[in-house]
């Protein structure tokens, strides 16, 4: 148990992904501790699905390695699952399904979820799992694509854009969630690029810009050093009228 406590919940060393013309994930050194909300910070095209997707094997890195508890993503990347719960920035099509044929689908896969703890989450985002998929609005889409990440219970929560599509009473719901997960133990890695949402639920932030992590830092570390803004932050890397832009890092 304390072996397992000292286990980053995320650790990358030299993570790459080339798809070439400088675009792609670089060299990537990234270290998530268990229990905390990782925001991950980073304009459309930074490289925070690419990440994501490296994580969670469904892309092959160029090089470098990625772990999970300790476990290997591409090695071990049927157990990381197992311990992983993910809501993709697009949910894939499911169609003619009902939304309940779709969790006992997916939670059939696990080995079967707690039938109290999906209804739970359907009364708490007030979802309907009677009506099909391609009924549903995107709003609904994505209430469902949180019940699945969340229905089972997992240690690591790899959520890529979580809140797009959510109105803003979903959206403070959606928090709540956030915060009672990570106080029951679990940890959250949070893609986003709405600076409000990272202020307000995450423990710490990275920032990418152009495929390389240029600043990792504890909120109240930066606000402690005077920068009271993440708004501030995120545009001193990213404006390129400002010239107190901070260059990328040798």
């Amino acid at each position: 148990m304390l072996r397992e406590m000292a286990v980053s919940a995320i650790r990358t060393s030299k993570l790459s992904k080339d798809y070439g013309a400088g675009c792609g994930l670089f060299e990537l050194d990234l270290d998530v501790s268990p229990q905390e909300v990782f925001g991950y910070l980073g304009p459309n095209g930074a490289g925070k699905t690419t990440t994501i997707r490296l994580l969670m094997d469904m892309i092959r890195p160029t090089a470098g390695t990625a772990y999970v508890f300790g476990l290997d993503c591409r090695r071990d990347s049927v157990a990381v699952k197992r311990r992983v719960g993910y809501l993709p920035g697009e949910l894939p099509q499911f169609g003619s399904l009902r939304g309940r044929e779709v969790v006992a689908y997916l939670g059939g896969m696990r080995g079967g979820v707690d039938s109290k703890a999906v209804r739970a989450l359907a009364d708490r985002f007030d979802l309907d799992l009677s009506r099909r998929f391609r009924e549903y609005s995107s709003g609904n889409k994505k209430k469902l694509g949180i019940l699945l990440a969340f229905m089972h219970r997992p240690d690591l929560l790899i959520l890529d854009e979580p809140t797009g599509g959510l109105d803003p009473l979903n959206q403070q719901e959606f928090y709540h969630l956030l915060h009672e997960t990570r106080d029951g133990g679990a940890t959250v890695f949070l893609s986003s690029h709405i600076l409000s949402e990272v202020e307000h639920v995450c423990d710490r932030v990275g920032i990418l810009r152009a495929g390389r992590l240029v600043r990792v830092a504890k909120l109240d570390e930066l606000r402690a050093a005077g920068e009271s803004s993440l708004e501030e932050i995120f545009l001193s890397y990213y404006s390129e009228t400002d010239p107190t832009r901070k260059a990328l890092p040798e």
